[in-house]
């Protein structure tokens, strides 16, 4: 028996060093001839070397993350003494370390077939059976066995004509141009249709406003928690205590109300912005819209005058015009005209949005779910109902000071529900 020396190879990119980051051999293993003893990564490419002998592995050249010089030991076999030099460097192809390095170099470039592949090894029709035993690793690069396995396709069906028969990329392709398909059974095959929908009616009307809406207006988006604990309270006091023909309270007619107490104070945020003449329209009466989604998409019907409608009126209205627009009754007036929107995706609602402005208007309030949250009342932890506001303003016209002083003051009222029936 005689040693033999495999050296790390050049692996043709002008390096003096790689990382060690791969053995697929250990000390006491016998390999065969072109099995792959490991693998190192250069800056651009993982290469797997291989083998050029039979023989028992004796020693290593160090452990994965090492840094190997090129050129340096890298195995070490027991091998007959009959058959090889004592060292022996492994004969890369320079072809074979760049099809590991840039699949994408390979899709845009003419196939590649290494000067020393025989002719008949080029495109050789393989058959359906394994060219290889089931226990042999045909020789690949790393991205080339992530393609194949991603494709399902088994290595050892495709003759590589790569170096020492390696597969390339080349030899997928072949592969697949040929009609070749995976074979590795999977539960969840891949689904390669796809299906094309015209956007037609009402799904074309909000696409065009979204995309006018998003395109000319630079949002500002403030977002901040409210605590409404007491809200919830007051709000399940009145509905138990409701009288006849009076609806229901939601949270909608108490934002509301304390959206229009805000607006006192910051008309500016009722308002519409004609930025073709650079004209703010400041609006005396707040229209608000309720974003509604309904059957055939989203549509925002409007509840007039809410500065002249007290809690119950505006919870009616509310009710009234969201049927109306679910069962396609709205009249067009009632479906345009707002000055302010009101968006809210209910228990669905998450922790926050980043709400889209109903053009031309400069400002929409966004309401988030309500959870019950742990807070920090200065001596223990106790749970209150906690809820997020996602507004969005228009910056051309909105400053962030000022988005944020109306959102506090709806914040201020929401958690001090009194404050929205008292005049101040």
């Amino acid at each position: 028996m005689a040693e033999r020396v495999i050296k790390l190879p050049d692996v043709g990119e002008g390096i003096a060093e790689a990382e060690l980051v791969e053995w697929h051999v250990k000390v006491g293993d016998v390999v065969r001839e072109d099995a792959v003893l490991g693998a190192v990564m250069t800056d651009k490419a993982t290469v797997e070397i291989p083998s050029p002998a039979e023989g028992r592995v004796i020693w290593l050249a160090g452990s994965v993350g090492d840094v190997l010089a090129i050129g340096s030991d890298f195995v070490r076999l027991e091998v007959d003494g009959k058959s090889a030099p004592a060292t022996e460097a492994v004969k890369l192809a320079s072809s074979a370390a760049s099809a590991s390095a840039k699949k994408s170099d390979h899709a845009a470039s003419a196939p590649r077939v290494p000067a020393s592949d025989p002719p008949n090894a080029r495109r050789t029709e393989p058959s359906a059976a394994l060219l290889r035993h089931a226990s042999d690793r045909p020789l690949a690069a790393p991205a080339v066995r992530l393609r194949a396995r991603e494709a399902g396709v088994d290595l050892r069906q495709i003759r590589g004509t790569g170096p020492a028969g390696r597969v390339t990329h080349d030899d997928l392709d072949a592969h697949f141009a040929r009609g070749g398909i995976g074979t590795t059974a999977t539960p969840y095959p891949a689904q390669t249709a796809v299906t094309d929908i015209k956007i037609v009616g009402l799904r074309r009307k909000i696409a065009e406003k979204m995309s006018i809406a998003s395109s000319r207006i630079p949002h500002i988006t403030y977002i901040e928690e409210v605590d409404v604990t007491a809200l919830e309270d007051l709000r399940a006091k009145l509905n138990s205590q409701k009288q006849p023909g009076r609806p229901k309270l939601t949270l909608l007619p108490f934002l509301m109300r304390a959206m229009v107490r805000a607006i006192t104070g910051l008309p500016h945020l009722n308002a519409h912005f004609d930025d073709e003449v650079g004209i703010v329209h400041q609006h005396a009466g707040v229209h608000i819209g309720i974003a509604t989604q309904t059957p055939t998409g989203l549509v925002v019907p409007v509840v007039r005058h809410a500065e002249a409608r007290d809690l119950w009126n505006c919870a009616a209205e509310v009710a009234r015009i969201a049927e109306a627009a679910r069962n396609g009754s709205a009249t067009r007036d009632e479906l345009t005209g707002s000055t302010i929107t009101i968006t809210s995706l209910g228990a669905l609602g998450g922790l926050a949005t980043t709400p889209i402005i109903n053009h031309p208007e400069v400002a929409i309030v966004g309401v988030n779910r309500i959870a019950i949250r742990p807070h920090w009342d200065g001596a223990v932890f106790v749970p209150r109902q906690m809820m997020n506001l996602s507004s969005s303003f228009d910056h051309r016209v909105i400053d962030g000071f000022d988005a944020a002083q109306f959102v506090q003051r709806i914040k201020t009222q929401l958690e001090t529900p009194a404050m929205i029936f008292i005049d101040a």
